[in-house]
């Protein structure tokens, strides 16, 4: 098994209208957020079934494939990575994050950070200390900061809300929307499971929150609720 083939595979499953459609939709124009990615145009459920099928791929091959040019052999390489951590024991998983880290330029886009931050950085932090998460949420670079935000989805399953509203008030000034989105959705993940801890933290930052943030936020508040968050007031 190796990256190579791996890749190659991928080109050949790939489709031009397809990775057409793709490099619009991930902003890879000049200026934009995924500018310069390149997409051989294969579906998720693809990639998926694809790296079940090299779920044992080593690690230096996985880091090479997240090395590619192509951005659907760098999100194969994160999957094969969450199925390996689910299987894993503390020695691998703690390679297989520490190589995240260390790789995590070539996470550039925001699937791939969703994919595989809240599998491969939060599970690894669960019971240990969670500083790595505010380096990042502190770091000039937008995917380093969303992995911040997003690693606090696997907290917010296990009832754990402390780190992401703490995290959510350092991005809560971020001029990136694409951030504005990812602290909107974790803290509306936040209110899923306590509406109460949630309305606490809006109580004190709704009025600064960007718009899309606080939508994203409210999105499970009654209408009247929402329509009163949204004159701020």
């Amino acid at each position: 098994m190796t990256a190579a083939e791996i890749e190659r595979r991928i080109r050949e499953l790939g489709s031009p209208k397809m990775a057409a459609h793709a490099a619009t939709f991930f902003k890879t124009g000049p200026g934009e957020y995924g500018e310069g990615d390149i997409f051989a145009g294969v579906r998720v459920p693809v990639l998926r079934k694809l790296a079940r099928e090299y779920k044992t791929l080593s690690v230096a091959e996985t880091e090479q494939l997240l090395h590619s040019e192509i951005h659907e052999a760098r999100l194969v390489a994160l999957i094969i990575w969450t199925l390996q951590v689910a299987r894993a024991d503390a020695k691998l998983r703690a390679v297989i994050y520490k190589s995240y880290l260390a790789h995590l330029d070539h996470i550039n886009n925001w699937d791939l950070v969703d994919v595989s931050a809240p599998h491969l950085v939060g599970a690894h932090l669960a019971d240990k200390s969670r500083q790595p998460l505010y380096r990042l949420a502190h770091s000039a670079g937008l995917w380093h900061r969303r992995v911040a935000i997003v690693a606090t989805h696997h907290f917010i399953r296990a009832g754990d809300h402390a780190d992401t509203l703490a995290i959510a008030k350092i991005l809560l000034r971020d001029r990136e929307d694409l951030l504005h989105k990812a602290v909107g959705w974790m803290l509306r993940e936040v209110g899923k499971r306590d509406l109460a801890v949630l309305d606490a933290f809006l109580a004190q930052h709704y009025q600064q929150m960007p718009r899309t943030m606080l939508r994203y936020a409210i999105e499970r508040h009654a209408p009247a609720r929402r329509q009163q968050y949204r004159k701020r007031g």
